[in-house]
């Protein structure tokens, strides 16, 4: 199977939000990506709505013609919304209130009945599910539950902090999780600084997940080259 791009549109809604109006649109951004190479679109609802909302989400369902991903925490208001809205994946992420973005992964060995029971319900749905973490093989061991086919590992140590210590981490948690049948992804800081050491060191990733720096970088050189040059490195 070959790599795959999925591009985070949270912060087109982040924009929106600024003003409180209804541009720019990340339906509109959804489109553009998948027309220039994405392969999956990835949102993150969160439970204060500061970006993404209910209503981009229907929309998302009944528009996006790759994948819809949506990230979520475990809570039952965003498990229920789940059911109704049925994307094609959900990614359960930590969530705290006061937090900028996502920090680490879920403690999926701390939290297994937790997390074992929103899986079940969500794999009730049609709804396929993956479990955000970090690179750590207790983790990945902990994530091998039923229902779950896919985990995305956490490059934020790896975009921010050390990565050529990071980068070993990442290589030796793929590499479990592909070994125990697991599929991978990864995301979080990626750019298109930084993604190709990544590709070229650590094959089982199969999915890169980013949103941030492909809105970032859009604002210079538009959306579609944004997206379009992230989709030529991972290939």
């Amino acid at each position: 199977m070959g790599r795959r791009l999925g591009v985070n549109i949270d912060h087109v809604a982040t924009l929106r939000q600024a003003r409180g109006s209804k541009y720019p649109d990340p339906v509109h951004a959804a489109y553009v990506a998948e027309n220039s190479g994405a392969e999956q679109i990835t949102c993150h609802i969160r439970c204060d709505r500061r970006h993404v909302n209910e209503r981009d989400i229907r929309l998302l369902v009944a528009t996006v013609t790759t994948d819809l991903n949506v990230e979520c925490a475990t809570t039952d208001e965003m498990l229920s919304l789940m059911e109704e809205l049925r994307p094609h994946r959900v990614t359960l992420v930590p969530e705290r209130p006061d937090e900028v973005t996502t920090e680490g992964g879920l403690d999926v060995s701390g939290h297994v009945d937790e997390i074992s029971s929103a899986v079940a319900r969500l794999v009730e749905a049609g709804i396929r599910v993956s479990l955000f973490i970090d690179p750590d093989e207790a983790q990945v061991s902990a994530s091998v539950m039923n229902g779950v086919d896919m985990i995305e590992l956490n490059t934020a140590n790896y975009s921010e902090g050390d990565p050529e210590t990071e980068i070993v981490r990442l290589g030796r948690a793929a590499g479990l999780a592909a070994s125990l049948g697991i599929e991978v992804a990864a995301g979080h800081g990626l750019t298109h600084l930084n993604l190709r050491a990544l590709v070229e060191s650590v094959p089982e990733i199969v999915e890169y997940n980013i949103g941030h720096s492909i809105i970032s970088r859009s604002v210079f050189v538009g959306l579609d080259r944004a997206v379009r040059e992230l989709v030529e490195i991972i290939n």
